[in-house]
This record gives C-alpha cells, sequence and structure tokens, in this order.
C-alpha cells in the first residue's frame, strides 16, 4: 500500500511540474495569459493571523514552532514572529515563482513555504526585491531587471550549498490546475556552465525544474541570472502528519 501511495503522489508530482513547465513551450506571454497583469494589491494580501497560521504549517511543528514567520504587507514581506533556529516560513504569492509561468500575477495562490537556514540566507533577499516591487506597482520586466542588477552589483548573495525548503501544508493553493496541491520538499543547486539536470525522464524518483523561467524560449532571458536547479521530492504526509490521499 505505502508503494502504491508514494507512487502515486511522485505521479501527482510529475503532472505538476508538466503543468509549470511544459505549458509555456506553446506560449508564456502574459498576453495569453489568463492573468495577463496583476491583480488589486488587496488580492494578495491576508489577515495576519490566518498568514502566520498558514506559514507555519508549511513544516512539521518541530521546525515551524521556532521559525521566523513573515506575512506580506503593503511594502512587502515583513517579520510577524522572530524565531530562533534559522527557519524562515512564509506563504508565497505567485510572483515569487518563475517568471514565465502563466498563473505568475494569480491572486489565489498560497503557497506555504518553510526555508531552511541556508535558503533563507541566499534566496529570500530576492523574494523580498520582487515582493517590495510587485507591491509598489512594478511591471514584470522592471523585476526581472531589478533581480539582475541586484546579482550583477553583488547586493544578492550567491545560492548556498544544502538549501531546501518544506511545502507540506495540506491548505496551500499552489495552482489552479489539478488538486491544487501536494505535500513536497524541494531543494536547491547550482548548475555549472553546461551542466543540466534530467527533469521527467523515466524511472526518476526526483524532479527538476529551472528556478528562474521554465521554457526554453525565455531561457535568453537567463542572462545575468545564477543558473539554479530546483529538485522536487513528493512525501506521503502533510506537515501534520497525516496522510496524503491521492
Amino acid at each position: 500500500m505505502r508503494k502504491n501511495k508514494t507512487g502515486s503522489i511522485v505521479s501527482k508530482c510529475f503532472a505538476l511540474l508538466v503543468m509549470l513547465g511544459a505549458i509555456h513551450q506553446a506560449s508564456a506571454q502574459d498576453a495569453t495569459s489568463p492573468y495577463p497583469k496583476m491583480a488589486p494589491i488587496e488580492q494578495y494580501l491576508m489577515e495576519k493571523n490566518a498568514e502566520i497560521e498558514l506559514a507555519r504549517s508549511a513544516a512539521p511543528d518541530s521546525i515551524s514552532r521556532d521559525a521566523t514567520i513573515l506575512v506580506l504587507g503593503r511594502q512587502g514581506y515583513e517579520t510577524a514572529v522572530q524565531g530562533n533556529n534559522g527557519f524562515v516560513c512564509m506563504v508565497a504569492r505567485a510572483w515569487t515563482a518563475a517568471f514565465d509561468w502563466t498563473e505568475f500575477w494569480n491572486p489565489k495562490v498560497r503557497a506555504a513555504d518553510c526555508l531552511n537556514p541556508q535558503a533563507a540566507r541566499s534566496l529570500l533577499p530576492a523574494a523580498y526585491l520582487r515582493a517590495r516591487m510587485v507591491m509598489a506597482g512594478r511591471s514584470k520586466a522592471e523585476i526581472i531587471s531589478a533581480v539582475k542588477a541586484g546579482f550583477a552589483n553583488k547586493q544578492l548573495p550567491d545560492l548556498e550549498s544544502g538549501a531546501m525548503d518544506y511545502m507540506m501544508s495540506k491548505s496551500s493553493y499552489l495552482t489552479d490546475e489539478g488538486d491544487h496541491n501536494m505535500p513536497h520538499v524541494m531543494f536547491y543547486a547550482h548548475l555549472k556552465d553546461g551542466e543540466v539536470a534530467a527533469s521527467g525522464a523515466a524511472g526518476l524518483p526526483v524532479l527538476s525544474s529551472p528556478y528562474w523561467f521554465f521554457t526554453p524560449h525565455e531561457q535568453s532571458q537567463m542572462k545575468g541570472l545564477p543558473p539554479i536547479v530546483v529538485f522536487l521530492v513528493a512525501v506521503t504526509n502533510w506537515s501534520d502528519g497525516t496522510p496524503a490521499q491521492h
């Protein structure tokens, strides 16, 4: 039974990556997206206590109870609870995902995410920058330019080895596609020049996806951004320990 269940979750995990990546090969431009522009700011905001609760649910209590908790305010992400274990939990919005995702401006996305210390130190600065610019009403093109400038000027840090995060909340809304959610953990790696990460090949227990842009067409915009790949591993339980039914 456990093997069948794990296989089902992996299948769903693969379907999510296919949805997030392959569908963009046909068209990834805002003009053809169901969300062609930013929604009103209010639609991205949450009630503070509800956001704290959702953020904590990203990881098991043994991690999230002592983590720093971020909430999204009108100026960007801010600290609501100061933790002491180096982990940072937050509720990511769609515009923290790949720039060419057709749901980039989807105001319904609420992705509970708990980053380990390495990921918090090296990935959060870019997320903070994105959030500030989104809440200031900046365009996607302006955000991409700002992120590239941040790396060029060494204002944004390089990815640290061992960076990973938990996305195990049963209350997240990850996408309009499928069942909207699944429990998983993610690991981040920095690809060297010419190195390729296999994704979707038969028999692989781990799936991968580019971090900044999904499609080859958009990879031309990668210049100036560190080549990061995300490895996604499905898990069988939600953060509260209950089994995920698939």
